[in-house]
């Protein structure tokens, strides 16, 4: 017997985007344009022209300037070139990060201060405060990488009061702002941003695209040499399909505020279902959190088994905790909240966006109650309401 077809349910927008339709019209256009930004003859101009109205809505979008914005491979790229780029040109920076950031953000910053992160999981600007005010590190300035929203959490960060903090102490201060853009305001002019880092694909562009700004006279030295491309600051042949694609999209999602608002009261719904049938735990949900975004927990039920059971039912979401090598281990980001082991261990991620429905949010509600009857956590005599 042939199984009946699942219409799938997808959940998971903080990972990637689907490509939103204005996207793919881009990327098209730009495909048949067929030449090299960095070429002087018709064709190379026609793509040039194609790069910087790409680069002009990308940097409309956060309040800066074209030329303050360079194009990069993604995130990650443009993370690793910010944050290695102003320590190359100044050494004596002392960077301070706190347990929640990216990995792509982590793993450049091994010598840093680890910031105190409350369990709401924000920096806790009390202890930054007192830190700046003693500062033990005599003739070294401190440089502050914090993310606008966590990708995990969708927790926004207090980056403005930050920034004035860190400003005050004549430190530098870096956004991560790849999972705001799209989801919630994000200006550089919110206490005066040195360093802003973007990516496409989470907004509904293509993959492979990102993009970084630079305050303008902010230190910063280039990593990526070669022929000189995006103004000196990082080399290599533009992507100008990827550029395009990202463009249409931070254009599509700028117009999108009344949905973003939707997206929130229906997430704030769902969690209040799954509350009402079960002792679950919503991460951040006592401070600012992105719209879309919902990070929830129960006792006794594994981040993998709910996340394979609603995978079952054509519902996509991503878990809180990572597998490597055949072990579970706890996500970084809950682990700087304080949150117990095994509480961390049940956590799953739902993510919504520009393509999610209402009824995304009651089907994946109604999975993941039917994946914690299964496993006992719950009774299955729920009323009418719940059931």
């Amino acid at each position: 017997m042939a199984l009946a077809k699942i219409d799938p349910i997808y959940c998971d927008y903080n990972a990637t985007a689907p490509l939103r339709p204005q996207s793919k019209d881009a990327m098209v256009m730009a495909m048949e344009i067929g030449a090299n930004p960095s070429s002087v003859h018709r064709l190379g101009r026609s793509a040039r022209s194609c790069l910087e109205e790409a680069r002009e809505i990308v940097a409309s979008a956060i309040g800066a300037c074209r030329e303050d914005l360079t194009f990069t491979s993604g995130g990650t790229e443009a993370n690793a070139a910010i944050l290695n780029g102003v320590r190359l040109q100044e050494p004596l920076l002392m960077p301070i990060v706190c347990g929640f950031e990216h990995d792509a953000v982590l793993a450049q910053l091994p010598d840093a201060i680890s910031a105190q992160v409350t369990s709401d999981g924000q920096i806790d600007l009390v202890w930054l405060e007192d830190l700046l005010k003693n500062w033990p590190h005599e003739g070294r300035s401190p440089f502050l990488s914090l993310m606008l929203a966590n990708n995990e959490t969708g927790v926004i960060q207090p980056v403005e009061a930050a920034a004035n903090l860190i400003h005050a102490a004549d430190g530098l201060i870096h956004c991560d702002a790849v999972q705001g853009l799209g989801k919630m305001p994000v200006s550089v002019l919110d206490g005066e941003l040195d360093y802003v880092t973007l990516s496409g694909h989470k907004v509904g562009g293509p993959a492979g695209i990102g993009a970084f700004y630079i305050r303008a006279g902010a230190p910063f030295k280039a990593t990526l040499l070669g022929g000189g491309q995006e103004m000196g600051l990082r080399s290599g042949t533009q992507n100008l399909i990827g550029a395009a694609g990202f463009g249409a999209a931070v254009d599509a999602a700028l117009n999108e505020e009344a949905k973003l608002v939707t997206l929130a009261s229906k997430r704030d719904n769902m969690e209040a279902r799954l509350k009402s049938v079960a002792n679950v735990t919503v991460f951040g949900e006592n401070v600012p959190r992105l719209p879309n975004t919902s990070c929830v927990s129960v006792e006794g039920l594994r981040a993998e088994t709910q996340v394979m059971a609603m995978d079952l039912e054509g519902v996509a979401v991503s878990s809180g905790s990572a597998c490597s090598s055949g072990k579970v281990k706890q996500s970084h980001v809950l682990a700087s909240m304080g949150v117990p082991d095994e509480l961390a261990l049940g956590a799953i991620r739902f993510s919504f966006g520009w393509a999610t429905i209402d009824e995304d949010f009651e089907r994946a509600s109604d999975a993941w109650i039917r994946a914690a009857q299964r496993k006992g956590v719950i009774s299955n005599t729920l009323n009418k309401e719940n059931a």
